[in-house]
């Protein structure tokens, strides 16, 4: 038996494996892996389950009038500074509520208070089985701890992963990831769901640039390859350079 997929396009099948002697390349001994049509019909529900919760979430906040960005990226991007940098700057101006997911402590939760917003945590190991990603489910377990009706957005700070945060809709309005240049300029390439799932690249610590051979058209090029459309920005949260041209378009989505 192959393994379990879900596309883009919401569809979602089992990829048959042939004998190894078709394959042009080695791929491993998968003998110790099989997937059948139990786990399949499992994987389908859980994931109808959620588009039905993403559903009810984009209702509440549209309902609310509040806008909703789920912000991806794998660990150390600098999602938090760029949160910290954001609340700074948007203080008086918009009402922003987080939710702020992590699969263990409320470090970076911390790290945000202090800014004027409202801030919900989730820890995924705590009643969620310590998973790598949030779901619908897990954001509308925060919604009683979100003022919605006193809000005008909602930044969705998801659990640091380039692979599972991409497949799960949670009732966002837009999708935005954090990608350090310190990652290398194949990423694109590597885990293309993720950046194939977001309108929005925010390329952070390019204060970095100088010190490290990382070579710009490269990523662009293989963003391109895997999303030609996305909008693409350059930051360095850590210094505050191009967090104005987030907020604005932050701002924008109102």
């Amino acid at each position: 038996m192959g393994r379990f997929h879900r596309h883009e396009d919401g569809t979602e099948h089992e990829h048959e494996h042939e004998d190894a002697g078709d394959h042009a390349h080695d791929a491993g001994d998968h003998s110790g892996y099989a997937t059948g049509g139990e786990r399949v019909e499992v994987l389908e529900r859980i994931f109808d389950e959620n588009d039905k919760t993403a559903a009810a979430n984009r209702a509440e906040f549209a309902a609310a009038g509040v806008r909703v960005v789920n912000l991806m990226s794998s660990p150390g991007a600098g999602k938090t500074t760029l949160l910290r940098e954001t609340l700074d700057r948007l203080a008086g101006q918009v009402r922003v509520g987080i939710i702020e997911g992590d699969i263990e402590t409320s470090l970076d939760a911390d790290r945000l208070a202090g800014f004027g917003a409202e801030v919900a945590l989730i820890n995924t190991g705590n009643g969620f089985g310590g998973e790598c990603h949030l779901d619908a489910p897990m954001v509308r377990s925060a919604l009683p701890r979100l003022p919605l009706g006193d809000l005008d957005l909602v930044l969705i700070e998801n659990v640091g992963n380039l692979v599972c945060p991409a497949e799960f809709d949670v009732g966002e309005d837009a999708r935005a990831m954090v990608y350090a240049i310190t990652e290398g300029e194949e990423k694109p390439l590597k885990y293309p769901v993720m950046f194939r799932s977001c309108g929005l690249v925010v390329v952070n610590k390019v204060d970095l640039l100088p010190y490290l051979g990382f070579d710009m058209d490269e990523f662009l090029g293989n963003l391109r390859k895997v999303n030609p459309a996305a909008e693409v920005m350059l930051m360095s949260a850590r210094t505050g350079k191009g967090v104005d041209a987030w907020c604005d378009w932050l701002r924008a989505l109102g």
